[in-house]
């Protein structure tokens, strides 16, 4: 479907439907995305770079292989919302509701989500360096397969999930709730763990990288590999032999 001329686009925005190819991008779309749609609104193929979306109505939107880098999305309403694909680097999702949304294959770098609503939640494959979810709401979000070096996850609540292909290096997981968590295929070097509970964590599929005497204090109650384990020991001068 080419693109359409403005007036015609916004209408498609207003009552929803399909818009493939649009150049929207820099555009301040709040009060045409304000309104419930007859029907959701699917966006393929567009550009919304720097958009403003700002507490706009995205139930049950989807987005394939769109561009929303630096996108302001701060108080959007996206539940049940469907992303794949594209790029959303920078964006601002502050305040933004997004339960029950799912985000696959998308770059989300450096995006800000303070304050979100995650319930339900699913990040599969997506590149999430240096994100930050500082203040997030909700229960039952996921990352699954995500890289989220460097991301900020200060105080998050991953109680009881199995944590799967998750590159977390230097990532500040500081005060969070990881209680019970099982880590396969995963990486934590480098990562900020004060005040964290791992409380019943098996960390065993994870990659802890240079572990010091330090990081003992966060270990408490984990469960190691005796190779995890040989390493903390000599880390503080004993050495272990068989």
């Amino acid at each position: 479907m080419a693109e359409r001329a403005d007036g015609e686009t916004d209408a498609v925005l207003a009552r929803g439907g399909e818009l493939r190819g649009a150049d929207l991008s820099e555009r301040d779309l709040r009060a045409v995305l304000a309104g419930r749609p007859q029907e959701p609104r699917v966006f393929v193929d567009c550009d919304l770079t720097g958009a403003d979306l700002r507490e706009a109505d995205l139930v049950e939107a989807a987005f394939t292989d769109c561009r929303f880098a630096g996108a302001r999305l701060s108080g959007a309403v996206m539940d049940g919302a469907v992303w794949k694909g594209g790029t959303a680097a920078g964006a601002v999702l502050a305040d933004a509701e997004c339960a029950e949304a799912g985000f696959r294959d998308v770059d989300l770098a450096n995006t800000r989500w303070p304050g979100a609503l995650l319930t339900d939640t699913a990040f599969t494959g997506c590149r999430l360096t240096g994100a930050n979810f500082d203040g997030c709401r909700g229960i039952g979000y996921a990352f699954v397969n995500c890289n989220l070096m460097l991301a900020r996850l200060k105080g998050i609540d991953l109680r009881g999930r199995e944590l799967t292909g998750l590159r977390m290096d230097e990532a500040d997981l500081s005060g969070a709730d990881l209680r019970g968590t099982v880590w396969r295929e995963s990486r934590l070097r480098g990562a900020v763990l004060r005040r964290a509970d791992l409380t019943g964590a098996d960390l065993r599929g994870a990659d802890l990288g240079e572990i010091g005497l330090p990081d003992t204090e966060w270990l408490r109650g984990a469960v190691i590999s005796p190779d995890q384990a040989t390493q903390l020991l000599a880390a503080t001068g004993i050495r272990v032999q068989t």
